[in-house]
């Protein structure tokens, strides 16, 4: 199935504000299928495992902090055609929304670099890895 998963979570700053429907609506509207879909409250070691890469960036206190402030909900999306990974990054926009195209998620419901509503995975390898974190016992990872 490769090229055809990526995983995404909407955060909490776009839960809190009610923005969770509207996401879903517009991945749905860009012909992604939703295969596994959750709302968690992450605690600092879960988020810390996840965020784990990133560890040793000066970011990195600050990024589980914000991930454990609310609920998320992490997604597995499969787009059929392929290309999953790449499709969502170009959905979901520039990681500061302030550089995000007019139209993508990101420009339209993230309030900064920190805060940007939404997480997709950066290539097919972690689309599979971050998948299996949250989704371990789906078949498909």
């Amino acid at each position: 199935m490769s090229g055809t998963l990526t995983l995404t979570i909407i955060k909490p700053d776009a839960v809190s504000k009610g923005y969770t429907g509207k996401i879903i609506d517009q991945i749905i509207g860009a012909g992604f299928q939703v295969k596994a879909m959750k709302m968690i409250h992450m605690n600092e070691r879960e988020a810390g495992g996840f965020y784990d890469v990133h560890r040793e960036r000066p970011f990195f206190k600050d990024l589980v902090a914000f991930m454990t402030s609310g609920p998320c909900v992490p997604m597995v999306l499969e787009l059929p055609a392929g290309n999953a990974v790449e499709s969502f990054r170009k959905l979901i926009g520039a990681t500061n929304p302030a550089n995000a195209e007019e139209g993508t998620i990101r420009k339209q419901f993230a309030e900064s670099i920190e805060r940007n509503a939404i997480h997709g995975s950066d290539s097919d390898e972690n689309a599979i890895r971050e998948g299996r974190y949250f989704f371990s016992d789906l078949e498909m990872f």
